[in-house]
C-alpha cells in the first residue's frame, strides 16, 4: 500500500502508483469527500461546464440584452466609485446627511 508522509506545512507527495492509477497531473486540483467520520476520499476535480447546470437559479422574467448591459455598467460604476480615495470619505457624508 503506497504511503505519504505530511510536511509541517501539511504538504504530502502523493506517491507515483497513486498518481498514475487517478491519472493525475501537474495543477490538477483535488476534492475530498467524506465518506465516513473521519474518513475521505479524494478525487482528481474534474468534468465539463455542463455538470454546472442548475447552479444558478433562472431568473423569473426572460433578461434582455439591454438589462444585461444596464447591470453591468451600473456595477462597473459601482466598483469604479469604491476604488476612488475619497470613497470611504464620501460614504460617511452620506450616511451622516441621510441620518440626520
Amino acid at each position: 500500500m503506497p504511503t505519504a508522509k505530511m510536511t509541517s506545512k501539511g504538504q504530502i507527495t502523493i506517491p507515483i502508483k497513486v498518481r498514475k492509477a487517478l491519472g493525475l497531473m501537474p495543477g490538477v486540483r483535488i476534492d475530498f469527500y467524506e465518506v465516513e467520520d473521519g474518513e475521505y476520499v479524494l478525487r482528481p476535480k474534474t468534468g465539463s461546464i455542463m455538470e454546472m447546470r442548475g447552479c444558478v437559479p433562472k431568473p423569473d422574467h426572460p433578461i434582455s440584452i439591454e438589462e444585461m448591459n444596464l447591470t453591468v455598467l451600473r456595477h462597473a460604476a459601482r466598483l469604479d466609485a469604491e476604488s476612488r480615495s475619497d470613497y470611504g470619505i464620501r460614504t460617511e457624508i452620506k450616511a451622516k446627511n441621510q441620518a440626520g
